[in-house]
């Protein structure tokens, strides 16, 4: 007699050593249809294992996360089995889920996106059959013996510290797994392979370059359309086809990961520094400057030369060791150091729009989202640990306002100490303790991402979620103990004596060049009248009036608004509509009229028009909106 405990604590009697799935049966058909996998001693599991002893179970269904990660890491098996079904002399190496659907490794001649459809083809005819995933454990003399021909594979094998090895067989396709895996492939019910690109085996650039193959899958078929939408929406808006088109950056082999902005695009991006100022000085922050390159003993004592070496640029100056800075931090220790601090000092905010560089895999470059030099919104607040709480909420409450500006909603998560970090456990202990109550004072749900701290502190990540629905790390709030110490950091406390100060590291905009990409792709180019490169674009009818329209532009320049004027002789539909098309917020007319009356003709992207317009009440208007920084296109 085997007792089955539920989440709701019922208690359900089996005679028979009972499988997964018949316990998910025991409840209703159309639930157990729905099921996944399960989970017993917080451990998931296939459902189709037996349980021979009393135990509590939940089930993974369709409807959880972990149900999708499960579907998704079962794609990659049939993705993986159709590649070799077609291309007999393949050899696979790994294939996890992502984030965003899955991919497999797969030491291959090169295939174009061109061959995905008749891989997808073949997948559908592996999931049509409905075939069973079904675990085996074999000893490890014996996986070796079945993947013999796999060099990648007995890699593996041959690291495993375990006897017992677990593989995985849908049909007659057998592969290494941990599992566990949907009960038959018919539960794919919609799938997409999306892409290939290159990598290397175990991201060693000296080894086999393989084929990657990027996929996604639902349990709903409806949902892969409406994944598909997006991405085709998300095609539309790719900042990179954008920047071009708009004129705002370039990017250049001369070099690699290292954007080139244009006037226009340097617009946009003083606007953006412009509001971090307003808002940065309004909330007690001073601004700072430290150089780019400091020598390796200052990175030494930071701790990065021993933990993040292997990102970061070097050179030898006067035969010593130099390094480009990948991160603002030790040179704000220096700053700090060059006076002395009371308690009553504190909390002290500096911040600095700092260039770091940072040595990224050349296929891991992506526009202004995967770059090597980059700027960084950093902060640092150096505080007492009774200011920890209220320095913490300062910048979620900083981070939301600025965020809010762009229409930009987010959510939080806590993540905690990796593997790889300096500071002793109290000091961990303490900062992670400190920023879990700031997260409970400030309200808002937030999810804990355990083991992927800094290595120098526990820290909070900002999610941002864009118009798609699309979610982007920026901000991060890292609480460091380790810093200080390392730097001999101090203040006199009210006892007199010397203190240690706790340290805030945060960014907001996180890289200014990532942040400048995803507005780009938020607002599909049509930037918020205050963010836009060319605010305003006078359109003389005729070269009669160009001279007029140059006068009309000085003056609107002269009251910060942003112009251009379109002197081509094309007819003024075309430039009207060219204007549109380049997002230009606001259109202005220029006839004979308008010269006579000393007044302007005004289109705005929302389709209003607006005819004999007064010069003041265009400027007023248009001064409020752009000051204000006011999101709504509706500006008169």
């Amino acid at each position: 007699m085997i007792h089955i405990t539920f989440p709701d604590n019922t208690i359900r009697k089996f005679e028979n050593d009972p499988s997964g799935t018949d316990v998910a049966k025991s409840i209703s058909e159309g639930f157990a249809r729905n099921c996944v996998a399960m989970k017993i001693d917080d451990k998931l599991i296939d459902l189709n294992q037996i349980i021979d002893h009393d135990t509590a179970i939940s089930f993974i269904t369709s409807k959880d996360d972990e149900g999708l990660e499960i579907l998704r890491h079962s794609s990659a098996h049939v993705m993986a089995e159709a590649v070799l079904n077609i291309y007999n002399d393949a050899k696979l190496t790994i294939g996890p889920v992502v984030e965003d659907g899955f991919y497999y490794d797969i030491d291959m001649n090169p295939i174009s996106e061109d061959d995905l459809g008749n891989i997808e083809a073949e997948m559908k005819k592996i999931i049509k059959d409905k075939n069973s995933f079904k675990r085996k454990v074999v000893s490890k003399q014996e996986a070796l013996k079945i993947f013999q021909d796999n060099p990648f594979k007995l890699e593996l094998i041959n690291e495993l510290e375990d006897q017992e090895i677990s593989l995985y067989q849908n049909g007659k396709f057998i592969d290494l797994c941990r599992g566990p895996h949907i009960p038959h492939t018919g539960m794919i019910k919609g799938f997409k392979l999306l892409k290939i690109s290159g990598a290397y085996w175990r991201a060693d650039q000296s080894r086999e370059q393989l084929q990657r193959l990027y996929g996604i899958s639902f349990f709903d078929k409806k949902k892969l359309n409406k994944y598909i939408h997006l991405i085709e929406e998300a095609k539309k808006r790719d900042h990179r086809k954008l920047g071009t088109k708009l004129d705002l950056y370039s990017f250049h082999d001369e070099a690699a990961g290292m954007p080139f902005f244009h006037a226009k695009g340097v617009d946009v991006w003083n606007s953006l520094l412009d509001y971090w100022r307003e808002e940065h000085k309004a909330a007690g922050y001073i601004e700072t400057k430290t150089p780019v390159m400091l020598n390796r003993k200052l990175w030494e004592k930071s701790g990065h030369w021993e933990n993040y070496r292997e990102n970061m640029y070097t050179s030898v100056i006067d035969d010593e060791e130099y390094a480009i800075k990948p991160m603002n931090c030790p040179g704000g220790m220096l700053l700090y150091k060059t006076k002395s601090y009371s308690y009553r000092d504190l909390p002290l905010r500096a911040g600095e729009v700092g260039l770091v560089h940072r040595h990224e895999l050349s296929g891991a470059l992506s526009g202004l989202f995967r770059v090597r030099a980059f700027h960084q919104d950093d902060a640092h607040i150096f505080m007492t640990p009774d200011q920890i709480g209220d320095e913490v909420l300062g910048v979620l409450h900083l981070s939301k306002r600025i965020y809010s500006r762009f229409g930009l909603d987010f959510h939080l998560e806590l993540s905690t100490r990796p593997k790889k970090s300096i500071g002793s456990d109290e000091q961990w202990e303490e900062a992670t303790k400190g920023l879990k109550a700031a997260l409970d004072n400030y309200g808002q749900e937030y999810f804990i991402n355990e083991g992927d701290g800094a290595f120098y502190g526990p820290k909070i990540d900002i999610h941002i979620k864009d118009a798609l629905g699309r979610t982007w790390q920026c901000g991060t709030i890292q609480l460091d103990m380790a810093l200080p110490e390392r730097f001999d950091l101090t203040y006199k406390g009210k006892d007199n004596e010397k203190h240690r100060p706790i340290m805030i590291h945060r960014v907001i905009y996180g890289s200014l060049e990532r942040f400048f990409g995803i507005l780009v792709e938020h607002f599909a180019g049509k930037f918020p009248l205050w963010l836009a490169p060319v605010q305003a674009v006078l359109l003389p009818i005729n070269q009669d009036l160009a001279d007029y329209a140059h006068e009309i532009r000085k003056e609107l320049e002269s009251y910060k608004i942003r112009c251009d004027v379109d002197k081509r002789s094309e007819t003024l539909k075309k430039k009207i509509r060219d204007a549109q098309l380049n997002y230009i917020p606001i259109i202005i007319t220029i006839g004979d009229k308008e010269k006579q009356n000393k007044t302007l003709s005004v289109r705005t992207l929302d389709g209003k028009v607006r005819m004999g317009m007064a010069m003041d009440e265009f400027i007023k208007s248009v001064s409020h909106h752009i000051s204000k920084r006011i999101l709504d296109e509706t500006i008169f």
